[in-house]
C-alpha cells in the first residue's frame, strides 16, 4: 500500500534560491518541507549582485521592506580596455526604472538568506529540518519517497513534488544522472572580498562618462596582463575577482602576500579587513533536462553561469518563481500536469540566452594576448559607439513559448511596474500579485465584465484592473498604447501572458488552453468574479 504524500513539495537546499522557493510555496498555501545539509546560512558571501526583478519577488512574499534597507543600489557595469578606455558601458544613472526597482544591487550573502529565512520560518504550512541531508529518493505515479539523514538517522517522506536547490554539485541531478551541457568556458579566478573605508582608487581611465561613478559600478579590467573584475558591495565591502594567469597555484595566490600584492594598486596604503580568498572555476553549464518525473531542478543545479553580468542567482530565483505557481495550480486541483512541461520550456532558452552572452564577455574579457586585447578594444568601442542605454538588465529576454500567448505583441516580456500617488506606493502593492488583467479604460473594464469568456479563467482568482483609474501618470495606459492593445494579462511571475485588442475572448480561450486549466468552476462562482469586475476600488475591479 503507497503512503499518501505528507507534504505537496520537498525543497532541498535552503541557500537563497530554496529560501525564495520556500517564500512563494508558503505563500502559495503549499505544505512544504525544506531541508539543509547545514544548520544555518553560510557564513561567507558567494553571490552578491541581483537586479530589479528580484526585489520585484521579494515585494511579492512581503520581505521587500525588510531586505531593502541591507542593499546597495549600483549603477550598472563599466569595461575598460587594454588600454585603459572605456570598451562597453552598460551604466543606469539617471536612466527610468520601469519595474519600480533599480536594476543593480549589491548585497551580503549571509544577511540575504538569514532574512529570506526569516520569511517562511513562521509559515504554517512549512516544516524547516536542517543539519539534513537528501540520502535517495523513489518516485511513482503518486509522488517521491524521500530519504532524509538526521543526526546518524534516516527517515523517509513522502511528497507530491521535490525542488532540488542544491547547488552545482547537486546530489539531486546526479542521482538522476541528468547531464550537463558544457558551453565550453572554464577559467580559474581568485575572488576577494574585504572591508575597506575609503574609496577604492583606480588607474587613470579615459571615455568613462560623465555620469558614471567608479564608486557605484561594477568595473571590469580586460587587461590581458590580469583580467580583473571590482565590484562595491553592502556598506563598506569590497569585491575583486582576479583571473589566475597560466601556471599559478590556487594555494599560494590565496596567501596573504600574494593577495595583498594583487590588490596594491586599487588600496595602496589603505587598511582593509580580509573577508575571504578563495579561487573559483567559472563555467558555463546547463543541465539537459530539468525535470525527472516529479523532481525538478532549480538554481546552480540547472545552470552555472560565469558571472560577469550578476545573474547566477537571479536566474535561479525566476527558476523557482516560475515553477511555483505552476505547482500550487497543479496541487490545488485547477490545473492538468502538463502545464509543468513548460517549466524548461521556458526557462532554459531564458537562461541559455544570458549564460551564452555572460561566456561571450567572459571570452573577451579573459584575453591574455596583448595584440588580440588591442584589436578586441578597437572592435567593442566601434560595436558599442552610441549604445550606452543599455544595461545588463536589457540582456534579459522574453519567453518564447510555454505558458503564453506566443504571437502576441508583449508576450513573455515582464511587466512593468509603476510607482502610485507619485511615490506614495507601487503597483504591485495595490493591485495585489497572482493573475492580473489589465483593461485600458473603464469601457474596457466593463467588456470584461460582459464577457462570457470570463468562466474559463475562474479557477486562476484573477484581479481586474481598470488602467485609467490607476494614479500612475498614465504609465500602464501608454504601455498597452503602445502595443496596439486594450488588455494584458500578467501571470504570478509578474512575466507577460498576452495582450488582445477586440479579441478578449480569445486570449482568456488561449489562457486556458495553455495553462491546461480544468472546467470553469460553477456559475456562481463566476457570477461572484464578474461582480468583483463591477465594484469600484481605486481602479482594482
Amino acid at each position: 500500500m503507497t503512503v499518501p504524500p505528507a507534504y505537496d513539495l520537498v525543497i532541498v537546499g535552503c541557500g537563497p534560491v530554496g529560501a525564495l522557493a520556500a517564500n512563494l510555496a508558503a505563500q502559495a498555501g503549499l505544505a512544504t518541507l525544506v531541508i539543509d545539509r547545514d544548520s544555518a546560512p553560510h557564513i561567507l558571501p558567494r553571490a552578491v549582485h541581483l537586479d530589479h526583478e528580484m526585489m520585484r519577488l521579494f515585494q511579492g512574499v512581503g520581505l521587500a521592506d525588510a531586505i531593502a534597507p541591507t542593499m546597495r543600489e549600483t549603477e550598472g557595469h563599466l569595461h575598460i580596455g587594454a588600454d585603459h578606455g572605456v570598451i562597453r558601458y552598460m551604466g543606469t544613472a539617471g536612466r527610468p526604472k520601469p519595474f519600480g526597482w533599480a536594476n543593480d544591487y549589491f548585497f551580503y550573502q549571509p544577511e540575504l538568506e538569514a532574512l529570506l529565512r526569516d520569511g517562511f520560518v513562521q509559515a504554517p504550512t512549512v516544516t524547516v529540518s536542517l543539519d539534513t541531508t537528501l540520502d535517495g529518493f523513489v518516485q511513482d505515479d503518486a509522488g517521491v519517497s524521500v530519504k532524509l539523514g538526521r543526526n546518524g538517522t534516516t527517515d523517509t517522506v513522502r511528497a507530491r513534488w521535490v525542488i532540488a536547490c542544491d547547488g552545482a554539485r547537486s546530489d539531486t541531478r546526479k542521482a538522476l544522472g541528468i547531464a550537463l551541457d558544457d558551453l565550453d568556458f572554464e577559467e580559474s579566478w581568485l575572488v576577494v572580498d574585504a572591508h575597506v573605508d575609503q574609496p577604492v582608487r583606480f588607474p587613470d581611465l579615459w571615455g568613462v562618462p560623465e555620469a558614471a561613478n567608479l564608486q557605484q559600478l561594477s568595473v571590469m579590467m580586460c587587461d590581458p596582463q590580469r583580467p580583473a573584475t571590482i565590484v562595491p558591495g553592502r556598506g563598506n565591502i569590497r569585491r575583486w575577482e582576479f583571473m589566475l594567469l597560466p601556471g599559478e597555484d590556487d594555494a599560494a595566490m590565496m596567501q596573504p602576500d600574494a593577495v595583498a600584492a594583487l590588490l596594491k594598486p586599487y588600496l595602496d596604503g589603505v587598511p582593509y579587513d580580509l573577508i575571504r580568498a578563495t579561487t573559483y572555476r567559472f563555467h558555463g553549464l546547463i543541465a539537459e533536462r530539468w525535470r525527472d518525473g516529479r523532481v525538478f531542478l532549480a538554481g546552480d543545479a540547472a545552470h552555472q553561469t560565469p558571472p560577469f553580468f550578476g545573474q547566477g542567482m537571479c536566474h535561479g530565483m525566476r527558476d523557482v518563481a516560475n515553477l511555483i505557481w505552476k505547482l500550487a495550480l497543479v496541487e490545488q486541483g485547477d490545473a492538468d500536469a502538463a502545464l509543468l512541461d513548460t517549466y524548461q520550456v521556458e526557462r532554459d532558452p531564458h537562461v541559455r540566452s544570458v549564460v551564452s552572452a555572460a561566456v561571450a564577455a567572459g571570452r573577451y574579457i579573459c584575453e591574455l594576448d596583448p595584440e588580440r586585447a588591442a584589436e578586441r578594444d578597437a572592435a567593442m568601442r566601434a560595436q558599442h559607439a552610441g549604445t550606452s542605454g543599455r544595461t545588463a538588465a536589457d540582456l534579459i529576454p522574453a519567453y518564447t513559448s510555454g505558458a503564453i500567448a506566443a504571437g502576441t505583441r508583449g508576450a513573455g516580456e515582464r511587466f512593468i511596474q509603476p510607482w502610485i500617488g507619485g511615490d506614495a506606493t507601487i503597483l504591485d502593492t495595490v493591485t495585489g500579485g497572482g493573475w492580473r488583467l489589465f483593461a485600458i479604460d473603464a469601457a474596457a473594464t466593463a467588456d470584461v465584465s460582459a464577457s462570457p469568456s470570463l468562466a474559463a479563467l475562474s479557477a486562476l482568482d484573477l484581479t481586474i484592473v481598470d488602467a485609467a483609474a490607476l494614479d500612475d501618470g498614465g504609465v500602464v495606459g501608454r504601455w498597452l498604447k503602445l502595443r496596439g492593445a486594450r488588455f494584458v494579462l500578467v501571470r504570478p511571475d509578474f512575466y507577460v501572458f498576452g495582450v488582445a485588442n477586440e479579441d478578449l475572448a480569445a486570449l482568456l480561450m488561449q489562457a486556458r488552453t495553455a495553462l491546461h486549466l480544468h472546467a470553469p468552476k460553477p456559475e456562481s462562482a463566476v457570477a461572484e468574479l464578474s461582480a468583483a469586475v463591477s465594484a469600484p476600488a481605486r481602479g482594482v475591479r
